[in-house]
């Protein structure tokens, strides 16, 4: 309201149904709750947009926002211009917080994510030829994990004691002599237009974003394991201040629903690339 002086009673009356008016607003909005979930990418929108609807019915508004770079999610929640994140699996995170010292932790269990293999130039991994070029994502989890879906369709062999983050170094039976590049994971998808690339290990969300349909469109997606797969399970991230938070608590229990479970398994983009993973 603009600032003035009012020399009339009539005036001041006006002024002060005003303030009133005003204060009776902020009474309403008082007692609604924002909480911001940090995306990468518009997989998992649907199945929050879900759980958002059951949360407005008590007084909770969630905001979903997008992020396209791997590195922001964790230092926005971090920083506090988002109170939870779910873009993760527990093995990103662990990472994340070795290197950056964040204190911010898991609050509960989303999805895993098939990880797939996607080429322009071949129908299926067994026509790779000798010396040929395939592209991973280069930060330490996501990478380990895609050398790992390598291994399990049999292009290579990695050094087991190495766990769930072997790097390119830990190949130790490469009959084909394939080339792995290692490259930002939004540009994964870009390079299957590279004619010196001959496939691609791509997450889902860069193939659904750049219109693909990972199930269609993969020339091999790697079967989840329940027990070897467990830290590539994606989670709902929050700082550890808030663990205890009930609103928190009730964001999480609305996302593990049998109306968001429908959502994931029966409805695009998560049918046929996710699993419910609580």
């Amino acid at each position: 309201m603009k600032k003035r002086t009012f020399v009339t009673a009539i005036l001041g009356g006006f002024l002060l149904l005003g303030i009133l008016a005003g204060c009776g607003k902020k009474e309403q909005t008082a007692t609604e709750t924002l909480v911001r979930i940090g995306l990468m990418g518009e997989e998992l929108r649907p199945a929050w947009s879900k759980a958002a609807e059951a949360l407005a019915a008590e007084g909770i508004t969630v905001e979903l926002v997008n992020f396209s770079d791997y590195a922001v999610p964790n230092r926005a929640l971090a920083d506090g211009d988002i109170e939870l994140n779910s873009f993760q699996h527990d093995a990103f995170l662990q990472n994340e917080i070795a290197n950056n010292g964040y204190q911010i932790s898991a609050f509960g269990n989303t999805v895993i994510f098939f990880l797939g293999v996607y080429s322009n130039k071949i129908k299926a991994l067994e026509e790779l030829k000798d010396g040929d070029t395939i592209v991973i994502m280069n930060d330490a989890t996501n990478g380990g994990r895609a050398l790992k879906v390598l291994e399990s369709a049999g292009v290579f062999s990695l050094d087991p004691s190495k766990g769930n983050t072997p790097t390119v170094n830990d190949i130790v039976d490469n009959p084909k002599n394939i080339k792995i590049v290692e490259v930002d994971a939004a540009q994964t998808y870009r390079t299957l237009d590279d004619p010196q690339v001959a496939a691609a290990v791509v997450n889902s969300n860069f193939v659904v974003d750049a219109g693909g349909v990972p199930l269609e469109d993969a020339i091999y997606i790697k079967p989840i394991d329940p027990e070897a797969d467990k830290p590539y399970i994606n989670i709902v991230v929050g700082r550890n201040e808030d663990r205890d938070n009930e609103t928190y608590k009730k964001v999480v229990a609305a996302f593990q629903t049998e109306a968001v479970k429908k959502v994931i398994e029966e409805e695009p983009p998560l049918t046929g690339i996710a699993l419910p993973a609580w």
